[in-house]
């Protein structure tokens, strides 16, 4: 029976519930169940703290889990990435107070606080720059002005937390994290291969609508050259009328400029369908 380690709580949890779901997994349904047996998928799941799936996914005691790349990369698990989620993205940056620090380099000899110790440690050596890391379960951004640090690394959305600390940022960013499926260093593809695929089925799914329409057979080539679809379209003839039946599977967000110019080539009953799951 394949394991699967999902977060328990967090801005992970949720999303990562619903993409299972949606993959034809069983979901719990009490938020404090933390095993769940889903016998039809022969599949285990085990809700874990976010922090602890790729410990259990590196430590081999679960074959597979959902996490963020910065807590995969802060673990040093033996576990490597194989999927993109496509949720839960965040940014991962320096910052000090207003005017003091430029450059990565300038962080040489300073304090550090930061949630995610290892990673912030392997990004300053990959610079040459030593400096002293203080780890923070929390609201680092108050470390600064209570004297515990000279800098912090946190995840930066809109930075306003940083600048009401009076910290602005500076440097490139550490690390742009997502959404990731993990499987251990000493796993194969294939033993998380039905999970991927149906993982990323729903993703495409979510990228792509079906749209059906009914044309005129000599706008019929002006109409598939407007949507062409992955490996062309499927285009049947109508019963006793000169028209042509057309399904293609376009962009989700090109759903409406792409109707209104087969509408525009000549092109009638034009229908866009929901996909809940696709393979290619």
């Amino acid at each position: 029976m394949l394991r699967i380690a999902v977060p328990n709580k967090g801005s992970l949890s949720d999303p990562a519930c619903q993409l299972l779901k949606e993959a034809g997994y069983k979901q719990r349904r009490d938020p404090r169940e933390l095993v769940l047996v889903d016998q039809r998928n022969e599949v285990e799941f085990f809700f874990l703290r976010p922090r602890d799936v790729a410990v259990y996914v590196g430590a081999g005691t679960v074959h597979a889990g959902i996490t963020g790349r910065d807590l995969l990369l802060d673990s040093a698990a033996k576990a490597v990435e194989t999927l993109e989620l496509g949720f839960g993205g965040s940014t991962f940056r320096y910052a000090a107070p207003t005017g003091e620090f430029t450059s990565i380099e300038q962080i040489d000899g300073k304090r550090v606080a930061t949630s995610y110790p290892h990673l912030v440690k392997n990004h300053l050596k990959s610079f040459g720059v030593e400096a002293k890391v203080v780890r923070l379960d929390g609201a680092v951004e108050s470390s600064v002005r209570l004297g515990v640090a000279d800098v912090v690394a946190d995840v930066v959305s809109t930075g306003t937390t940083l600048r009401a600390a009076g910290l602005e940022i500076f440097g490139e960013p550490l690390l742009k994290s997502e959404a990731i499926l993990i499987r251990g260093a000493d796993a194969s593809e294939d033993d998380v291969a039905v999970l991927t695929g149906r993982l990323r089925g729903v993703l495409m799914a979510r990228q792509f609508v079906l749209v059906d329409y009914d044309v005129p057979n000599e706008h019929l080539e002006a109409a598939v050259a407007i949507s062409p679809g992955a490996e062309g379209p499927t285009v049947t003839p109508l019963h006793g009328k000169d028209w042509h039946a057309v399904r293609v599977m376009i962009p989700r967000v090109e759903m409406n400029q792409i109707m209104d110019q087969l509408y525009a080539a000549g092109a009638r009953a034009i229908l866009s369908t929901e996909l809940l799951a696709v393979r290619v």
